[in-house]
């Protein structure tokens, strides 16, 4: 393959239509995909965004929730693996054990002081039965080793205890228990009231006696055993009145429990005393409110499905998924962790994990730090840091998920803008290819041979309009070659014309060459550039064809002599008033003298045609840089300037002289194709009142 083919296969331009018909196609595939891409991206920052600006609200709303003495309460009582795992088993009977109270001690002897303390520390356990209870210890370790049993219950009129009384059975009463260390501690606490019923309800007082569990009770309460109840005179609801019955009122209890393993080790040590226990959670306590008789308990602390108060646990179903919730107690010797809590990842997996591998590698930000936001909570018993720490990792499975539905989307326009590619390839690109191709192979055919060819396009006629394009072209190449057929024989036909008016024409140039034989005489010359002129036209299909065909024969020729007899013999051909400007010296150029004299006849009669009535037509010969100019000047109309480089082209004459048959524009063009033929050149300008005709030809031995 030669470096011409090779270049115009490599060429785009006549694949640019098919180049631009698929680019656009394959800037809708990019688009699509590259708009999917962006809006995951912006998806992406925003979440980030809304995630982190989440984290700090949650983060705030922890802090607020644990400053409160409900969350002061969880953080003096961080949840126990024990703990965890009975609370966790909903079937078990429910374990109370006391806990570290935000207060000091509890005011027992005072209701609403003791109701308002427990409820804002949140301290209740409730029951399905209606009722609660909150076993507890005061942070203040010299208020004494004392448990506090407070809550309330559902129960009709309360039944009194008589004092001196040996049977405790007869009345409503209270039966506590404690386990720890080892030990065992149980009292049934009978009410006895203390003042008659008054419009406010019932006051009384719990009397402790020491229960060995045999039914014998000690003759003497225990001193240090305080126990107040309290029974509201509203009813709970209203009751019927075509069947009025008693009706259950709320009754509130409050106990200080005395403990003497507590106690004593309070005091059994120097300096100050461990204070909360550290088997706090391994202290079991037991409550039971018991009605007259032998009836079921009232209230009974160890029933299943009871609901323990406010826990650290609870924070976890606030943490998202990745997040990581650290409490850490501060003190003077740094800092010890008391609960990691990690959100339950319960983000759904996305469809393609394939995708989900791709996004993260290419589209996620790794760099993305982590974030996390801390906060100090103070409290009577300490500080406490809350370190909540998000995890980017949720907001990439989130975008993951959502770009897995997305991409479906996605998949189904790239298959939609596919199909219309493969269709519109099919059907209307393939048969341009087709077009393109045999078009291709008849412009060869046209430039090797000078011959159409034949362009058979059968295949892709059609109702279609590529279809009635490919026809029509078919058609009019078919009319086109008839053309050229005809052409061809008329151009033969021209042929033998130009070779009988060339016979018919030498033969009374060669006679006249006779009758003007002698070299001296003027007329010979012009005879001999007429037999010149019959031979170079001889034989030829076209004049064009015959000028550019013609071999020159260069001479030494002395240039102002032959300008001098050309100007002094232009009356003979009727142009007057040819003036010559010779130059100062010899001036010799190599050029035929014959051709030569037709360039500068041929201009003349141009100056002759256009120059102003009465005006001269001069030549003057000069040198320039080693070369002969000869410029042929006249006064008149100057050369449209749209013009003037097309004057030398074969068959351009002038638009306003179309009338005239006689000017073929074929003057003009035999003066440049004979001025390049001898080295030269010829160009014209348009000068201050008329038009210059210059022409160039080396010198002779330069």
């Amino acid at each position: 393959m030669t470096l011409g083919a090779l270049g115009r296969r490599l060429n785009p331009a006549p694949y640019r239509l098919r180049l631009l018909f698929r680019g656009a196609f394959l800037l809708l595939i990019i688009g699509a995909v590259a708009m999917a891409l962006f809006l995951l991206q912006q998806e992406q920052q925003l979440s980030y965004r809304n995630y982190e600006d989440g984290l700090n609200k949650n983060a705030a709303q922890i802090a607020a929730r644990l400053r409160h003495p409900a969350g002061q309460l969880a953080l003096l009582n961080p949840p126990q693996p024990t703990a965890v795992s009975e609370a966790d088993d909903s079937a078990a009977p429910t374990r109370l054990h006391p806990l570290l109270l935000p207060f000091s001690a509890l005011d027992f002897d005072d209701q609403s002081k003791v109701q308002q303390a427990i409820e804002m520390a949140g301290c209740m356990v409730e029951y399905a039965s209606d009722g609660e209870v909150c076993v507890a210890i005061g942070n203040n370790p010299w208020a004494g080793g004392f448990i506090y049993v407070a809550g309330s219950f559902a129960a009709a009129d309360l039944v009194e205890h008589q004092r001196g009384d040996r049977t405790l059975s007869n009345a409503h009463r209270v039966r506590i228990s404690v386990d720890l260390r080892g030990s065992h501690y149980q009292w049934l606490a009978p009410f006895e009231a203390s003042g008659p019923v008054d419009a406010s309800g019932r006051r009384g007082r719990l009397t402790g006696f020491a229960d060995n569990g045999s039914g014998e009770f000690a003759s003497r309460p225990i001193k240090d055993f305080r126990g107040w109840l309290w029974q509201a005179s509203q009813c709970l609801e209203e009751p019927l009145a075509s069947a009025p019955a008693p009706c259950s009122k709320r009754a509130f209890f409050s106990v200080r429990l005395p403990v003497d393993v507590l106690r004593d080790a309070l005091f059994a040590g120097q300096g100050r005393p461990v204070w909360p226990p550290a088997d706090l959670n391994r202290i079991n306590v037991h409550v039971e409110v018991l009605p007259p008789g032998d009836g079921p308990a009232l209230l009974d602390s160890a029933s299943p499905q009871a609901t323990p108060p406010f826990s650290l646990n609870d924070l976890a179903p606030l943490l998202l998924p990745g997040e990581t919730l650290r409490i850490r107690k501060l003190t003077r010797e740094g800092a010890a962790d008391l609960l990691t809590l990690v959100g339950a990842d319960n983000t759904p997996a996305p469809a393609s994990r394939l995708l989900d591998r791709l996004l993260r590698r290419y589209l996620f930000d790794r760099d993305q730090a982590p974030i996390e936001t801390m906060e100090v909570i103070s409290t009577q018993a300490g500080r406490y840091e809350l370190a909540l720490r998000g995890d980017v990792r949720t907001v990439n499975k989130l975008i993951s998920v959502v770009a897995t539905r997305v991409s479906w989307f996605v998949v189904a326009m790239l298959l939609a803008i596919l199909l219309a590619w493969l269709a519109m390839e099919i059907g209307i690109i393939s048969r341009i290819t087709v077009l393109t191709r045999r078009a291709d192979s008849v412009s060869k055919t046209v430039k090797e041979s000078n011959s159409l060819g034949r362009l058979d396009l059968s295949d892709l006629r059609g109702a279609d309009e590529l279809g009635v394009l490919a026809g029509c072209l078919s058609d009019l190449l078919q009319r086109v070659q008839e053309d050229v057929d005809r052409e061809h024989i008329r151009a033969e036909q021209e042929k033998d014309m130009w070779h009988a008016v060339g016979h018919e024409i030498m033969s009374p140039l060669q006679s006249l060459m006779a009758l003007h034989g002698e070299g001296d005489n003027g007329s010979r010359r012009y005879i001999e550039r007429m037999q010149r002129a019959v031979r170079v036209l001889y034989g030829s299909a076209s004049p064009s064809e015959a000028f550019q065909s013609t071999n020159l024969q260069l001479e030494i020729l002395d240039l102002g002599s032959f300008l001098k007899q050309v100007a002094d013999n232009a009356s003979c051909i009727g142009i007057d008033s040819v003036v010559f400007d010779d130059a100062d010296e010899k001036v010799l150029v190599r050029a035929n003298e014959h051709s030569l004299e037709d360039v500068v006849t041929h201009i003349l009669v141009n100056a002759e045609r256009y120059r102003s009535r009465g005006t001269p037509i001069r030549i003057q010969l000069g040198i320039n840089d080693g070369s002969a100019a000869i410029a042929i000047t006249n006064q008149g109309p100057h050369i449209a300037e749209d013009l003037i480089d097309k004057i030398f082209e074969y068959g351009v004459s002038d638009p306003a002289d179309r009338s005239n048959r006689n000017n073929r524009g074929q003057g003009l063009f035999v003066a440049k194709t004979y001025m390049a033929k001898m080295a030269g050149t010829v160009t014209a300008l348009n000068v201050a009142d008329g038009v210059s005709f210059v022409l160039s030809l080396p010198r002779a031995g330069s």
